[in-house]
Parts: structure tokens; C-alpha cells; sequence
């Protein structure tokens, strides 16, 4: 028998055409715990290299007991048998050092992290496993056992970001509809005078930022605390003044704005 959850997995299928036969020829003679006693006869037996058993070695689809001895890490994930025709394994000295990792695949039980001696590690010859739901190659498993089997724990689901909508005559001031309602808050009078003038320096500079709100709300705090270096060297012509970023060198930016006006003055007919 065989589980698609690990024949079908990318750790499995990323293994060359004849590693995998390799794994299919072993876990066909293997015994009704999953050990095999000559896995080197039968790598020559179907004409597998050395390096086909090395890797499933080293990817742990088998492990290896100093005696010569393998056992197919996942046979209790493969195969359930029922009591009157399971026979245990002839190789309990290489069976006592493996215990059962909570997905039924086998480990080294020294690598397993140290149990409360009153609990103990339960014995593999305490329980023999009575057929249940089995698969067939081609087969998918039923029930319970369909879930993927994975030596590493999955991932965390990373919390999904909010939406965030394009405003701005440039379409280019990203806000959420929760941070949308706090700047209308903290800004009531003037919030869309606020995104435009952020949404024309980002067009004309080629800026971008993490976060525009914050954004709005640092221009706020220097606005708020410099104000009269904010409307000195220029006079309100009744329309609205694009500011620069805040971080833009203000007495530059003024000098700008002076040599704007004497160039329309010099124009103007006398």
C-alpha cells in the first residue's frame, strides 16, 4: 500500500525517476513493519545506483541502522494490517531504538525530545494497527488519513492584508478604509486638501511610501511646529500651494517659488 499524501508530495517527486522506483521496490519486499535486511540486493536487483539509495538516505524516506538494516520511515502511513495476518519484524533490536512520531511515521526515538519518565514512550509492540481505510497505488487515501504528512511543522497563516484604494487626482495615495476613517477624524476640515497634496509631490517626485497616513500625519506635526517657516518667502495667491515633502530643503524650495514669481513679474506688461 501506498499514501499519495507522501508519493505525491514535491520532496518525493523532486527525487530522480529511479530513486523513486527504488522506494517502490523496497517497500514492496519490506516486512510487515517496514524493514528490510539486503536494501543494497535489491538496489542492484532493478538496476539502481548507489547514489539512488544514498538519497533516499539522506532525505529520510528510509533510515539506516548500523547494522545494515533499513526501515521505510513512513510504513505506518502506508500500510495497516490487520492482527491475525501481521507477523512482527525478525529485527527488534533496530525496532526497539525507533519510536512513532505523531503522524505515525517512524524516527530515531533519540532524537525525540525527553518524555516525562512516569509517561514513558509507548512500545510499537503494543499496538498492531487493524485495516483501515488503505490505498492502492493510483488510489487516494479516505477519511481522516487524506491529510498531507510533513516531517516540518506548516507554516502560520500570515494574517491577510486590508484592501487599500487608490486616491489622489494621481490615483497614487494608497489608504485602507479603516485608515481613510482616521484621517477623516483627525482631519475633518481638510483631509482631501491633505491626500492631493501628498498625491502631486508623489507624481512629480516619483515617490512612494509604506504608509501614507503616516506619511500625512508626520507632514502635519512639522506643519503644525514650523509654521512660520511654512508661509514666509511667498504670499497665498488665492489658490493652493503644492507643498514639498517636509524632508525637502525649505529654503531651497522658497527661492524656487521667488525666481517663479519675478520670471511671471518680468513678463507682465509695464
Amino acid at each position: 500500500m501506498f499514501a499519495k499524501t507522501i508519493i505525491d508530495s514535491d520532496a518525493f517527486l523532486d527525487m530522480p525517476l529511479s530513486t523513486q522506483a527504488l522506494y517502490f521496490h523496497l517497500s514492496m519486499r519490506a516486512d510487515d513493519d517496514g524493514f528490510i535486511n539486503n536494501p543494497k540486493k535489491i538496489q542492484r536487483m532493478v538496476g539502481c545506483g548507489d547514489d539512488d539509495l544514498k538519497l533516499l538516505m539522506a532525505k529520510r524516506f528510509i533510515l539506516v541502522f548500523e547494522s545494515g538494516v533499513i526501515v521505510i520511515k513512513h510504513w505506518k502511513i502506508h500500510n495497516y494490517i490487520r492482527n491475525d495476518r501481521y507477523k512482527p519484524t525478525l529485527y527488534q533490536d533496530e525496532k526497539a531504538l525507533l519510536a512513532d512520531k505523531d503522524n505515525k511515521a517512524y524516527t530515531f526515538a533519540e532524537e525525540l525530545p525527553k518524555r516525562d519518565e512516569n509517561l514513558g514512550i509507548p512500545d510499537d509492540n503494543q499496538t498492531v494497527y487493524q485495516m483501515d481505510t488503505q490505498v492502492r497505488l493510483g488510489k487516494d487515501r479516505l477519511g481522516k488519513d487524506s491529510k498531507e504528512i510533513r516531517d516540518v511543522t506548516p507554516p502560520k497563516k500570515s494574517k491577510a492584508k486590508p484592501i487599500r484604494h487608490k486616491y489622489g487626482e494621481y490615483k497614487n495615495v494608497l489608504l485602507s478604509d479603516d485608515q481613510m476613517e482616521k484621517l477623516k477624524t483627525e482631519f475633518p476640515n481638510d483631509y482631501q486638501e491633505r491626500i492631493e497634496r501628498l498625491s502631486e509631490y508623489c507624481e512629480s517626485a516619483g515617490k512612494t511610501y509604506k504608509n501614507y497616513l503616516a506619511t500625512i500625519r508626520s507632514w502635519a506635526r512639522k506643519e503644525k511646529s514650523e509654521p512660520k517657516k511654512m508661509n514666509s518667502g511667498y504670499k497665498h495667491t488665492g489658490r493652493r500651494e503644492t507643498l514639498p515633502e517636509w524632508a525637502i530643503d525649505q529654503e531651497s524650495y522658497q527661492k524656487k517659488k521667488a525666481l517663479e514669481r519675478a520670471s511671471r513679474q518680468s513678463k507682465a506688461p509695464f
